[in-house]
């Protein structure tokens, strides 16, 4: 059964906020004597205040993968989601407020030399946080420019300390049907699953998110960890891990049991290559009216391009 989706370009929202302010936004807020809550909507910031991690952001920007721009603006790309758990729509940030993330523990199993939980502040404090700039470019074809804290997941892998026959990291959002409703259906194959190659997931440009804009992540972009993989389309960046799992086979991903012919398991960002529906030539930053031309590997073919050269056999753009 297909989930259907509305289309980015429906939506009618002024121009991204450019870079330039975004990164004044707290010596003006300073300034003018607001708070962050003048900055945010007044549910999430007060979420966001109350997160242990609070402190360790913002953390220092990381500019060797690039700068794009314009910036999206911070009440665009936290009001306009999907995280199917809790809804269809694009309008779930306010559901998503249910979501508790303390106490908040990832279990990671399967190919490993010992297997173990950790929780997310006691593993924030085994990582050095940086900030990204990463584009994010939706299977729907709407996309955004965002500034991910985080740290490499390369990282986390060293952590996990996988061993030699691990061939792929196979990822899991949590399961909670009394808070996140749409768990509640069984035509769905929750938990929401997906993975990467181990030579995707030690890329340098693979990046686990904790923070955005300056802040602990937004619940519901993923809160409190998510995978980005910016050269990926957006389906593949699982939110709200709880589960990381090494094996030696391919896991079967959420979209690909749900619609293997369109959603595949590499999921490269490809222009040339169309969704069996639509286009994917171009795409529709949140808060513009223009489209733009979309990019192979989402413009970052010089850091990804490499991880697929021995393997052309495979469906690597779908």
């Amino acid at each position: 059964m297909l989930i259907k989706r509305k289309r980015g370009w429906e939506l009618g929202e002024n121009r991204a906020t450019p870079e330039s302010v975004f990164l004044q936004r707290r010596s003006l807020v300073k300034a003018m004597g607001l708070g962050a809550a003048a900055l945010a909507l007044p549910a999430v910031a007060s979420a966001q205040d109350k997160d242990p991690s609070a402190a360790l952001y913002p953390a220092k920007r990381n500019d060797k993968y690039g700068v794009p721009t314009p910036m999206t603006a911070e009440k665009l790309a936290t009001t306009y989601n999907n995280f199917y758990e809790f809804g269809t729509d694009k309008s779930i940030w306010r559901d998503a407020q249910k979501l508790e993330v303390r106490p908040w523990t990832i279990k990671v199993s399967g190919m490993v030399e010992k297997p173990f939980e950790i929780g997310i502040d006691d593993l924030l404090a085994k990582v050095q946080l940086e900030e990204r700039v990463y584009r994010h470019r939706c299977v729907e074809t709407w996309s955004m420019i965002v500034p991910w804290s985080g740290f490499p997941m390369r990282s986390l892998v060293e952590l996990c300390k996988p061993t030699s026959g691990a061939k792929f990291v196979v990822m899991k959002t949590l399961s909670n049907p009394k808070v996140m409703p749409e768990q509640r259906d069984p035509l769905y194959p929750w938990p929401y699953t997906e993975g990467l190659a181990m030579d995707e997931a030690m890329n340098d440009l693979t990046f686990i998110a904790t923070g955005l804009y300056g802040k602990p992540i937004h619940k519901q972009n993923g809160a409190p960890l998510r995978l980005v993989a910016p050269w990926k389309y957006g389906f593949k960046n699982v939110k709200s891990i709880v589960s990381v799992e090494f094996s030696d086979k391919r896991p079967a991903t959420f979209w690909e049991k749900l619609q293997s012919s369109e959603y595949g398991f590499w999921a490269n960002v490809n222009p040339q290559v169309p969704h069996p529906r639509w286009s994917q030539a171009t795409e529709k930053p949140l808060g513009s009216s223009d489209r733009i031309p979309t990019l192979l590997y989402n413009g970052y073919g010089e850091f990804v391009a490499g991880l697929y050269a021995d393997r052309k056999a495979e469906k690597l753009f779908m």
